[in-house]
Formats: C-alpha cells, structure tokens, sequence
C-alpha cells in the first residue's frame, strides 16, 4: 500500500523551501478566507469550511508552518439542512478568531440562520458549544474588536459584499446592543478585520471580488469614521489573482505580516503570506504593492520543522484524525472506530447518490500532485450498498468502490456520470487509490493486493464548488444494515512540506 507512482518530487515545493525562505502558496490547499492572530510566540488560524464539519483551528510558530490542533465545532445544530445534505454552500463564511483576557473567540456567520462564536481558554479545545449571538439571515464576514477601555464591538459585512456595519457588543461577547452603524460602502466590501495602531482604527477589508479583487485598508481616528481609503495589495503585474481576504499579523519583533487567499480552482482558495511596510501609518503589502511568490521568511527565534496539517489516518484512536472533516453532520449512531478495532466503520444509510450520503469524511486536497490509497474490508455489507474512495469536485461525486449485488461484490466506478463496472472481488479486501495531478485528470485505481493497481473509469478534471475546492471522501451508502469498515488512508502529497517521498 506504501508504493507511490509520483516521483520526482521536491521536499518544500510549497510553504518552507527549508533555506529559511518560503514559496507561496505557503498553505497551497483550500483554506479559504484565513485569519490568523499571534498570541505570544504562537499563531492560530482558522477559516470559513461552508458545509464541511468543522472548522480547524491550526498552529505555527513561524507563520509558514502549520498543523492542525483543534476543531471550534463538529457539526451545525441550527438547521435541520445540515443533517439533511441540504446545506452545500452554506454553513460557515469567513470567521475571525480573537484573542482576550485570557479566551480565544471565534465568530462566523451562516448565510441564512445567524451570527455564531464559540470560545476556548486553550485553543487546542474544548471549544465552547455554539452561542448564537444573533438569528439573522444574510449577514456574513464578522469580527470583534474591543478597544482598549474595555468597550467591545463587531463588525460584519452583508450578504452580496456590502455595506459595512458596526455594531457595539457586549464585553462578554455574547450579546449585540444596537442595530448597527454602516461605516463604510464600496466595491463588494467584505471580510471585515477591525485593528488599533498609533491612535488610528484600521479596517483590513478585501474589494473587487473573489477571482479579480485586491487587498484595501481604511483608516480612521473614530472607530465609526470616516476612513481614509487605500488599496494596499493588488495582482499587478503577477499571476497572483485576487490577493485579498486575510489577516494582518505584528510579531514581537515589530515586523508585519498579511495573509490571504488566492482563489486558484480545483484547489479552492490556497493561502499566501506576504511581507508588509508601514508606510505614514499604511500597511504596504508585498513588495510594491504586489505579491511575492518567494521571500525570505519571518525573523522568528528558534527552530521550526517542516511541517504541513494532517492527512492519513491509520484509524487506531477513539477519534478521527484531525485532518478529516464530515460532509454536514454526522449521524453519530451510524459511524464507528471503537466496534472493529483499527477501522472506520459507516453503517450505510439510504441515499440516492454520493451528495445525499450521511457519514462521508473528508478531506482537502493538498498540492497539485498527490496519491491516496485506502484499504476496504467489505465482508459485513448488505445487498445494494456500495462503498469506496470518491472526490467530491465541483458540483459532482465521482467515485470507486465495491457494489454488493444480488450476485456478489463488484469492483464499479462513476466518474463524469458514468458508470463503469470493473471485476467481480473473490475475497474481502480490496485497495482503491485516487492519483491527483491537478490541472491534469485525476484518476481511480484498485488492487487485490495492495501491490498492483489497475485504473478504472474515465479520468476526472477536478473543480472547485459551493465555494470550496475539490475533495477526497470514504463514503459509503444503501444497503439495510450493512457496514463498510476502511482500515487506513495513507495520503501523500507535493502540498505545504512535501509529503511525497
């Protein structure tokens, strides 16, 4: 199963080239809309995971390197779409995390149910369950600021990027105590981030869109206005599309740091980091004003291994690793790790398709290249389910797994709407692999084991949709009873550290 077909690859091609520069996409995997804060000589991140449960909350000492620590929550109980495979698209849009008196905040907001924070006093959680701060449709982008007499405030955009209103809050941050002042409108004006620096309020706000956009600040004296406007970060002259939606970031040190996004397709949203220069008490992005796609990295004491968030899983705790996330929410009573020791189990539910099917983990796809490999005991499925290795792109799910049928199990693959069927399986073991090579096909293979692999169905081009990029998935579904067990998922990638050997 350890066999790799990529070669060639290069050890840092994204993130840390390990010579104390680093290459955007630091993080060149859809982590889409990032905040990140410094709390000491640490940095957290989180970002906006739409239908996909949860959020991640990640850590780094160097603002290159990161893993994943935490989740701020499993699943979305505000809804009944979100267990019913209704809410693509929806769930949480760009969050802020905030660090005060001794608790770290997080805010998001849901397109159509309201504005949410959970809190921790330890990132690495227990996070708090959901408080619904406010029940309101068509708010988005939020962020809490409290200045420095203790009063406490929230920011937030609306649906369709604009205006921009601010709302005070309680200190607590549980409660909104106005209706809100709008403060600023512009050029599909969004993802809010409220600073203080040298006496002026700064809103860090991305304009122009998602694909065209570009980075801009406003400044103020008075937190309600009115700002001075400029445009801090553009593309250019470079490929860098988009550059906007992040976070300003102050080390000890004194120096600055922006991160955002770039949305790029297949992948999603993949994250840069960019250095800034204050000048006349404006944050200059990159170098400029356009972004870098090499630099040198920021001057951190200490060392700091090469390192990229989790993705295989040998599926040997009481938990899954933290690199999975559910497609909605789980059905808890239908998913195990405890019953076969060292598997995955899904009790299959009805569904009609991939898109409908309870209980699919996930996972983003990390780099350009990659190889995932699974191994499938089917022994306990039940007439007419199906279970496998899927890629959820674009609006779609493609997939390659076994079908239990009235006259055995079979090898069987859909990829572009097409169904293939491959053997039929003489055993109760069976090896699926995913080979990605983005903006190539992707294609599905399996083996009997575990040694020689053999492609099935048509290749794949990879998209991004509902706001997210491509994905990976175990999955399994229909049959009554029946339950698909994944013994490991092995993931190697040429994402942030190089993860393939």
């Amino acid at each position: 199963m350890e066999n790799n077909p990529l070669t060639n690859s290069t050890p840092g091609a994204w993130g840390d080239m390990g010579n104390g520069s680093y290459k955007n996409p630091v993080l060149n995997a859809d982590y889409s809309d990032p905040d990140v804060i410094r709390v000491g000589i640490d940095f957290y991140m989180v970002c906006s995971e739409f239908h996909y449960m949860g959020m991640p909350v990640l850590h780094s000492k160097d603002l290159v390197n990161w893993t994943i620590i935490a989740h701020v929550y499993n699943r979305l109980d505000i809804d009944e779409r979100y267990d019913n495979m209704d809410g693509y698209g929806k769930g949480s849009w760009a969050p802020s995390i905030r660090y005060h008196n001794g608790e770290f905040y997080v805010y998001f907001c849901t397109p159509r149910e309201g504005l949410y924070m959970s809190k921790a006093t330890n990132p690495a959680g227990p996070w708090s369950p959901l408080h619904e701060v406010k029940r309101v449709a068509r708010w988005e982008d939020p962020c809490p600021f409290w200045d420095d007499d203790g009063t406490a405030y929230l920011g937030h955009s609306v649906l369709g990027a604009g205006p921009i209103i601010l709302h005070k809050m309680s200190p607590d941050g549980t409660t909104l105590l106005d209706d809100g002042v709008t403060i600023y409108e512009g050029p599909v004006a969004e993802g809010t981030k409220i600073h203080k620096r040298n006496g002026y309020y700064y809103l860090s706000i991305p304009e122009g869109g998602v694909s065209e956009g570009y980075q801009t600040v406003l400044r103020s004296g008075n937190i309600y206005g009115p700002y001075e406007r400029k445009v801090v970060l553009k593309q250019g002259s470079t490929e860098i599309n988009g550059p906007h939606q992040g976070a300003l970031i102050e080390l000890e040190n004194g120096e600055t740091w922006f991160y955002h996004f770039q949305s790029v397709g297949a992948l999603g949203r993949v994250c840069h980091l960019q250095p800034v220069e204050w000048v006349d008490d404006w944050p200059m992005m990159g170098i400029n004003n356009e972004p870098v796609m090499i630099h040198k990295k920021p001057a951190i004491d200490g060392e700091h291994p090469i390192t990229a968030p989790q993705t295989s899983d040998e599926f040997e705790g009481e938990s899954l690793g933290l690199g999975w996330q559910w497609n909605h929410n789980p059905a808890d009573s239908d998913w195990s790790l405890t019953e076969r020791k060292g598997y995955f189990r899904i009790k299959a539910k009805p569904a009609q398709d991939l898109l409908l099917a309870r209980n699919t983990i996930t996972q983003k796809i990390m780099g350009n290249r990659g190889v995932a490999t699974t191994e499938l005991s089917v022994e306990n499925m039940a007439l007419g389910q199906v279970a496998g290795l899927a890629f959820i792109s674009g609006k779609q799910g493609h997939w390659i797994g076994v079908e239990k049928c009235d006259d055995g199990l079979w090898v069987s693959c859909l990829t572009e709407g097409v169904s293939v069927r491959g053997p039929k399986l003489s055993g109760d073991t069976i090896w699926l692999r995913a080979e990605i090579n983005v903006p190539k096909p992707a294609y599905f293979s399996y083996s009997f084991d575990g040694e020689k692999y053999i492609r099935l169905g048509e290749g794949v081009i990879l998209q991004n949709g509902f706001w997210k990029g491509a994905r990976l998935g175990l999955f399994s579904f229909n049959g009554s009873g029946g339950s698909a067990d994944f013994n490991r998922f092995i993931y190697l990638h040429d994402g942030p550290c190089g993860g393939l050997l």
